[in-house]
């Protein structure tokens, strides 16, 4: 096994373990090395498609976006175990790309046993391949609660023996105790991992930091070897959920997209580029008097879900049912993607009696049944010449991204109306659209990341390309390099 291993720790969630990651793969890549990022396991309802050996698997789209940025083919060994949270206590469990139904229904503490070894093959394979492989924590190492079924912290670090740095979230206050505590709640042997703090979202002048970083270095031995200034606007997408609502893009604002927020939503990670389409202000929506001010003009977006009868009876317990309804009503563009699809629908059906059974909007006449299978695959598709305003720009357009979902589709057998027929705007029943036109519901994820979808539908906005991937990552390299001391991110190979 050659790789060197560098592991990113945090003293709390949300602390900047994933982007710093996904920085960290891209400035070893840049140096020439073969580079693999690696989570053990991930707790997201935000995942990408990725090759597996039974064809394709899914991962956390934390993995995805930095097995990119290491300029490698995304895997499934990249992120073995992938909780999709379906309810505050119950998640559905994802072992190397594959839904396991025995390990979702076996008890939590249970796991750890079983998926170990699942754990250490994948971690070591990548070890074999690579030069580097880069791995990211989860929540804090120092969770001495979970510590005896640990499998992805520290005991992942032990077993490749990972050069490790430890970030805080300074902007939440507390940093310093933050990072003192969770060092000194490890053992002698895991502290001597850890190679480093970081300072994460600091604003203000740095110098006002001393003497803390030499106090805790006395108190420690270990130097607090960056100081990473705040920096809303990096380019990726967050990976748990929606903590960036400052999202208007430059110019005077000619569109809004008001995105239905929900409390199991899934992959939001797709709307990121919308955040960077000159005069279109994104909207998180969560109650009714947020879509009031919408014009006609304007978009709502019912998007992924982890549980979709549970987050559409949420929807209409806040009474968005009916804003929703009356923004269609006015004319105004309607889209529902994946789940969002399924709501748009008449009807949700479950025949395994799990609790899914449902009216949907009643917005398409369509019929969701939901299946034990779920569907996990890249698409390509081509919008046909039929569709209709306000979506006609894809008229013709050949748009790729990728399908998760549990359910077949289907339009109601027994229309009433001419104006009760869904018409597939998509082949394979991957996307309807409602008699008038405004209503557009499809299976397919990524359309706002595919650059002809986002060509053909704010062309006239769009003042140059929008930034590329590959761009954001660059971006990312070049901001820790320059805030890390000297020689650190060298030495941590050493």
């Amino acid at each position: 096994m050659t790789a060197k291993c560098i592991m990113v720790l945090g003293t709390t969630s949300g602390a900047g373990k994933s982007w710093l990651t996904t920085a960290l793969c891209r400035y070893y890549a840049r140096q020439g090395l073969k580079v693999a990022p690696f989570k053990a396991q991930n707790m997201s309802n935000n995942a990408r498609v990725v090759a597996s050996d039974q064809g394709s698997g899914e991962i956390g789209s934390a993995q995805y976006f930095q097995a990119l940025a290491a300029r490698s083919v995304p895997d499934v060994r990249m992120n073995p175990l992938l909780l999709k949270p379906e309810a505050d206590t119950h998640s559905q469990v994802v072992l190397m790309g594959r839904v396991s139904s025995a390990l979702t229904a076996m008890p939590w503490r249970s796991r750890s046993n079983h998926v170990w070894p699942h754990i250490t093959a994948a971690l070591d394979e990548l070890r074999f391949e690579n030069d580097v492989v880069v791995i990211e924590g989860a929540g804090s190492p120092a969770e001495i609660n979970l510590s005896g079924s640990d499998i992805v912290n520290m005991r992942v670090a032990r077993h490749c023996d990972a050069a490790c740095l430890l970030v805080t979230d300074i902007d939440r206050g507390g940093a310093f105790a933050h990072l003192y505590g969770t060092w000194a709640l490890l053992p002698e042997s895991e502290r001597a991992l850890i190679k480093g703090f970081v300072l994460n979202k600091f604003r203000g002048d740095a110098a006002l930091l001393a003497p803390a970083p030499q106090m805790l270095q006395d108190l420690t031995r270990i130097a607090t070897v960056a100081t990473l200034p705040m920096w809303w606007q990096h380019g990726l997408p967050e990976e748990d959920g929606v903590f960036d609502d400052r999202s208007t893009a430059s110019g005077a604002i000619k569109l809004t997209v008001a995105v239905i927020a929900y409390p199991r939503i899934s992959n939001l990670d797709e709307f990121q580029p919308l955040k960077n389409i000159p005069g279109l202000r994104l909207m998180w929506v969560r109650s009714p008097v947020e879509l009031s001010s919408l014009r006609a003009s304007d978009w709502v977006i019912l998007p992924g879900s982890k549980a979709t009868s549970s987050d559409l009876a949420w929807l209409r317990a806040q009474g968005l049912d009916a804003a929703v309804a009356a923004h269609a009503g006015r004319g105004g563009a309607v889209l529902g993607i994946c789940a969002g699809l399924q709501m748009l629908g008449q009807a949700l059906i479950d025949p395994q009696g799990a609790g899914g059974d449902a009216p949907g909007l009643g917005l398409l006449p369509l019929v969701t049944v939901f299946e034990l299978d779920k569907t996990v695959r890249h698409t390509q598709a081509t919008f046909s010449d039929g569709i209709a305003a306000p979506w006609q720009a894809l008229a013709g357009v050949s748009v790729s991204g990728y399908e998760i979902h549990q359910g077949i589709t289907q339009p109601q057998s027994t229309p009433a109306t001419a104006s009760d027929v869904a018409r597939a705007v998509l082949p394979g029943g991957l996307a309807w659209q409602n008699a008038t036109g405004n209503v557009l519901g499809l299976y397919l994820h990524g359309l706002f990341e595919d650059p002809g979808a986002l060509q053909a539908l704010f062309g006239a906005q769009l003042n140059g390309p929008v930034p590329t991937l590959d761009l954001v990552f660059d971006r990312l390299a070049d901001f820790i390099e320059l805030h890390f001391q000297p020689g650190v991110l060298p030495g941590l190979l050493a």
